[in-house]
């Protein structure tokens, strides 16, 4: 074959390719991923004998048919709120934090060594006090990826990941050890906190105030992501870090700021979770909350509002995934939809940044 037929012979006019200038995702994509991540996890329900629509039915009854569906929904809303807004603020400067899991764990363990080691306080102090190491020692977890990523351009992927099972180590030993309930028997975790170290709860449900921690946070996080120059300094440097550093922005210390906010938040939903919900620190404390915590931020798109209503989203997946052990699912139906959203979510983003190319032959 010559080489101008070679150069002649006819191509497939049309191509697909990445739109780099395209910077925000179509306002569908979230919508669609998760009506994609339902239809695919229908396939599954089906599979085990069982009607899809009336597992989503039911899951959407449990979580929100009735005032303890919608409380239990919010209680577990909060951690979701508090972890996926710290997620959201280090996203902002292109930091991929997926250590918020850790930093829950860090500052559950924070708070409640104030109940172990502070038993003479008054009352009145105790809650403030654990509310400050809550966030404190989640802040200091969340500084040990920052320090890394800041002076040695060490991964925060990385050490973020490998600090949460840090964590997990570290609440396993003293609830095996050091603080374990001598009454307990061989149920790992401390002895109940006294009523002074138990958040107030609202009515009769078990709705704390770390619901107040949580849209305080947003508000402050709105309010000055928008309109203060740290905001403005960190939405620049998310944007294009080179300019940023131009400019005179000093990027390592952002990092460090921002990841002990990041940190700081999921200790506080650490210290809400053992003072709200527990009453005391115990093994598992958390089932997950900082990890599906990544999804509600992505969910999101890192939007103030978004956040609130994602939070209250998943944290509906997880009472309903309860609700459907009783029709003969396990409640890790939940976790199932979780992942499919994500993957979804995911796909959904690059597939709206793809583009038709027409180009003659």
């Amino acid at each position: 074959m010559s080489e101008e037929s070679v150069t002649n012979r006819w191509r497939f006019p049309i191509r697909l390719e990445l739109d780099s200038t395209k910077k925000e995702n179509a306002w569908w994509v979230p919508f669609l991923s998760i009506f994609l991540a339902l239809l695919f996890c229908a396939v599954f329900i089906g599979l085990n004998g069982m009607n899809p629509l009336t597992v989503y039915l039911k899951m959407v009854k449990g979580a929100f048919g009735s005032g303890y569906g919608i409380s239990e929904t919010l209680v577990k809303a909060i951690p979701l709120l508090l972890c996926g807004l710290g997620v959201s603020i280090a996203y902002r400067i292109a930091i991929w934090n997926i250590g918020a899991e850790g930093q829950f764990i860090a500052g559950a363990l924070a708070a409640t060594a104030v109940t172990i080691y502070f038993p003479g306080l008054p009352g009145f102090l105790v809650i403030p006090l654990m509310v400050i190491f809550g966030i404190v020692g989640g802040a200091i977890w969340g500084l040990l990826t920052a320090v890394p990523r800041a002076y040695f351009q060490v991964n925060e992927l990385i050490t973020s990941l490998m600090l949460n099972y840090v964590a997990l180590l570290l609440l396993n030993y003293f609830v095996f050890g050091p603080w374990k309930d001598p009454k307990g028997f061989n149920f790992p975790g401390t002895p109940e906190f006294e009523s002074y170290a138990q958040m107030a709860t609202l009515g009769g449900t078990r709705l704390h105030l770390g619901l107040i921690f949580g849209l305080v946070a947003v508000v402050l996080y709105a309010f000055f992501i928008k309109y203060s120059k740290w905001g403005y300094e960190l939405r620049l440097i998310g944007a294009n870090p080179t300019a940023a550093k131009y400019a005179g922005i000093h990027i390592n210390r952002h990092i460090l700021i921002v990841m002990a906010i990041s940190g700081g938040l999921a200790g506080l939903a650490g210290m809400s979770e053992v003072s709200g919900v527990a009453h005391k620190l115990m093994y598992g404390i958390s089932p997950g909350y900082g990890y599906t915590a990544i999804i509600v931020a992505w969910l999101a798109k890192l939007n103030p509002m978004g956040l609130i209503i994602s939070s209250v989203l998943f944290g509906g997946l997880i009472v309903g995934g309860f609700s459907v052990q009783t029709i003969g699912l396990p409640s890790s139906t939940s976790l199932m939809l979780q992942g499919a959203i994500l993957f979804f979510l995911i796909g959904g983003e690059k597939m709206s940044r793809l583009r038709l190319k027409y180009k003659k032959a």
